[in-house]
């Protein structure tokens, strides 16, 4: 078992392991990796109850902890996933919105583990990173989206 040097931990009520399978299952380059026991009883579980579950998110180590219903997840952290395309985009936002997440606006939606998720297609990170009026038009057609439009998003950056 390889621990790596620095991950983020994720603290969930009871289900680390479900939500960290569920993300292995979606999204590439994904993993669980290791499924930790308690040894002894603890303010949230039993001896025995998992409780923490290591696990990669698109290359990314996380480490998920079952720590009871003390602290509870916000927008203040979100996986920011780039996509190449419409039907990547499609991919991702509706295997977390359909999986008992939540929509919210500007690419960004909420798993059902409260996990907030931006799913951001390159062509609306390239038309903000070019400036000027392509960003401008591209970022004011974004703020009216739930789900990135990739099409929407072209034709803003063009001025059509």
């Amino acid at each position: 078992m390889t621990i790596p040097k620095n991950a983020v931990c994720l603290w969930y009520e009871s289900e680390a392991e479900d939500a960290a399978r569920f993300y292995a299952g979606v999204f590439p380059d994904s993993e669980v990796t290791g499924v930790h026991r308690a040894p002894a009883d603890y303010p949230s579980g039993k001896a025995g109850d998992v409780l923490t579950v290591q696990f990669k998110v698109l290359g990314i180590p996380c480490l998920g902890l079952n720590g009871g219903d003390t602290f509870h997840h916000s927008e203040a952290f979100s996986f920011q996933v780039s996509t190449e395309d419409q039907e990547e985009t499609d991919r991702y936002w509706n295997a977390i919105v359909g999986n008992g997440g939540q929509e919210s606006a500007c690419g960004w939606c909420k798993d059902k583990w409260g996990i907030s998720w931006q799913i951001t297609p390159r062509v609306l990170m390239e038309a903000l990173a070019a400036g000027g009026d392509e960003a401008r038009r591209s970022f004011e057609a974004m703020m009216e989206m739930g789900k990135i439009d990739v099409t929407a998003i072209e034709r803003a950056r063009r001025g059509d």
